[in-house]
Formats: structure tokens, sequence, C-alpha cells
């Protein structure tokens, strides 16, 4: 059993469904959409269990392709498509599908050169020949059309958490938007929950997620499905001392008026 609380103004509130707690209901889709492809199972991995559980139709979609993952020499030519059969196992184990797992391809710790949206040049990965984090994730969203993104915190200090946690933040308007037709149809814009890995959250949590053995059981298993990864266990080991437990924090955008200034000025 599972309990998820929320807290506002008006107190805290609590729920067994996640779905009650944030506003959606099966098979409503959801999106996890992560720079790397274990972020998503260390920092959230109970509520992408929860959500699967729930009936919601539960999306990854990862940035990078894993190149810089290698722990030894050995493993340089090998390591994407190790960590790719990795990923399909880590989510398997949490009840994710296998074809809503969406490998975007970015080379990894290299975001920063693929912010934005631009003409693909020769020999250059395409969608509908432009690349960029915003050519993906719009397509993405567009294609998805899910009620709520689920992301890595802006605040983590990896250059790839911040490129990708950017370029989400405004392909999400883009998605709901005329710009760009080829991409498809607009879209609802979704709410955005952010939940932290690495970095302490750049304010305080909104909610949090209590998960039960068998949900937190479910999460650790997916996240040591990444044995490539020498520091894996070590990890494990850290997120069983802290408990089930995960917290995220719902994103609001508050867009610029003059008027909310005015008074400022005594005006």
């Amino acid at each position: 059993m599972s309990t998820i609380r929320l807290r506002d103004a008006g107190g805290i509130r609590t729920f067994s469904h996640l779905g009650a707690a944030l506003g959606v209901k099966a098979p409503d889709p959801v999106l996890f959409l992560c720079p790397h492809d274990d972020d998503t199972a260390i920092g959230a991995g109970m509520l992408v269990a929860q959500a699967v559980r729930e009936g919601l139709a539960v999306h990854i979609g990862i940035a990078t392709d894993g190149r810089m993952g290698y722990c030894d020499a050995a493993q340089q030519e090998t390591i994407v498509g190790t960590r790719a059969r990795e990923t399909l196992q880590a989510y398997r184990l949490l009840g994710v599908q296998e074809k809503r797992i969406h490998f975007l391809g970015f080379p990894d710790c290299s975001l920063y050169q693929h912010i934005g949206r631009r003409k693909a040049g020769p020999g250059e990965s395409a969608l509908f020949g432009h690349t960029g984090l915003q050519n993906s994730f719009t397509h993405l969203i567009r294609k998805l059309a899910p009620r709520l993104v689920f992301t890595p915190a802006g605040s983590d200090l990896h250059p790839d958490h911040q490129a990708v946690y950017k370029d989400l933040l405004i392909s999400i308007y883009h998605a709901g938007g005329d710009i760009w037709p080829e991409l498809g149809a607009p879209v609802t814009v979704p709410a955005v929950i952010e939940y932290p890995i690495y970095v302490a959250l750049d304010g305080e949590p909104t909610g949090m997620l209590e998960g039960g053995a068998e949900l937190f059981e479910a999460k650790l298993s997916a996240i040591a499905a990444y044995a490539s990864q020498k520091q894996i266990q070590t990890l494990v080991n850290r997120l069983r001392e802290a408990g089930p437990v995960e917290f995220f924090r719902n994103l609001q955008v508050e867009f610029y008026r003059p008027i909310h200034y005015r008074a400022l000025f005594g005006v």
C-alpha cells in the first residue's frame, strides 16, 4: 500500500492513489522524461511503478545514449548497447511496456551542444529534417499528449540535467502552439513535476510518495539492473537505508504581466 501526501497553503492532504492526488486517471498517458536512462529509476522509480499499477499509460523518454557511462576501457565500444538492454530490463521490472520506452539518442554528456532546434547537417540524425532537444521533445509531447510530465530537477549540477530541464519547459509550450506543424498537432499543455536525484530541489517539495515493500523492492531491482555501472550497488544500498520514500514538486511557471509589478511602485 502506498500513501501520497500533498502540501500547500491549506495544509497536508493524504491520498491512497497517485492519480487522485495529481488529477489523472487510467488510461491517461504520463511521460517521465530524463537525461540519462537510469535517472528516472533512481529518482522516481516508485512513482513510475505506482502509476503503472493504477493503469496509467506510463512512457519513459530518454535523451542520451549512455556512451559516457563506461567504467573501464573495454566497455567503450559496447556500452551504448549494454545500457539500452539494461534500460529495457530496468523499466520492465517497474511494469513499463517496452513499446513505451523512447530512446532519443543524443550523445551522453554533450546535451548543451544540442539545445534548441536547427536544420540537421550532413550525416546528422534528423527528425523531419531538423535536430536538437526542442525538436525531439516537442515531437514526443505532441505524439503522446501526456497529462503529466515528470523530469529530474533543474537544480541538479549535471549539465545534461540542466539542458533537458530548460529545453523541456520551452518545448511543452511549443507543443501546445502552432509552431513547427510537421512535428504534430498542438496538444493541451501538460503539468510538469520535478523530482530530485543527486541535488536538493530549488524550493520545497509539494508531494511525497511513501511506497510499500513491494514497490520499494521493484525500484531497487530496477536500479540494480544497471550492472555495467560498477558503483550501482553502493547507490542501491544508500537508497535502501533512506527507505521507501520519494519527493516531488509541482512546477508553476508564472508568465510576466506588468500589472503584477505596478503595486510595488504605488500605481
